[in-house]
């Protein structure tokens, strides 16, 4: 029901702003008409100009009266021509009225919608933006709280590091001087070995050397030798004869 009334209003309202703009013309036009007739006047009589303009009103008005839409609303509702005129113009005031007041009403609520929604939109936005701030500022904050914690976990890490790396230093040192003595000794030994055994290849050669000076015979020796072994031999052949 409320669909057909407001479609019944739309129509009756469309044909009363036709009428509206058929009666506005006809006047507009003899009033066009009327300036061409008066301006020769008012050239010629320029004391007379004002009369003529209210005539001029006087005559418009009544043609407004006396047009069709204007007698034909008389005649539907009974009134007459003065009557018909002023509820004519009180009816299109209150239709051109009824039209604005209607898309108003029809778009002011959606750019009212949209416009809450838009700020609603930003409220949240503004809201959220407050909320991550808030949270990185907590963040930061947590962060310079722990700063001095980390700073001395750092310290206190370097330390042991240091200590650890004294140790493996001292431990390295050690090391390599266990090997450096442990090769110093094996080349000790080795020259030791070395030294004896040319020793002993010294003394046993000096002592082959002076056997040798011990056994050597001269030739007027070894002559002696064997006249002596030649008597030897010869004395115990003439025992022997004897017997």
């Amino acid at each position: 029901m409320k669909i057909l009334s407001i479609k019944r209003l739309l129509q009756a309202s469309l044909v009363a702003f036709v009428l509206t703009g058929f009666a506005g013309t006809v006047p507009a036009a003899r009033a066009q008409d009327a300036p061409q007739t008066t301006t020769a006047a008012q050239s010629s009589t320029p004391a007379a100009t004002v009369p003529e303009k209210k005539k001029e009103e006087e005559d418009e008005t009544a043609v407004y009266r006396k047009s069709a839409s204007v007698q034909a609303f008389g005649r539907a509702l009974g009134l007459n021509a003065d009557q018909a005129a002023t509820a004519f113009t009180w009816l299109n005031f209150l239709i051109l009225a009824g039209l604005v007041l209607w898309f108003l009403v029809r778009t002011l609520p959606k750019t009212f919608r949209d416009r809450n929604t838009t700020i609603q939109k930003q409220l949240v936005d503004a809201r959220t933006a407050t909320e991550e701030a808030s949270i990185r500022l907590n963040s930061v904050e947590a962060r310079l709280s722990k700063l001095d914690e980390q700073i001395a976990g750092l310290k206190d890490q370097a330390e042991k590091d240091s200590a650890l790396d004294e140790k493996r230093i001292k431990a390295s040192v050690e090391d390599e001087k266990a090997k450096i003595l442990a090769a110093a000794e094996q080349e000790i030994a080795t020259a030791t070995t070395h030294a004896q055994r040319s020793i002993q290849q010294y003394a046993a050669e000096l002592a082959i050397e002076q056997a040798a000076r011990k056994l050597s015979i001269s030739a007027e020796t070894d002559r002696l030798l064997v006249q002596n072994f030649a008597r030897k031999l010869g004395g115990d052949e003439s025992k022997e004869g004897q017997n």
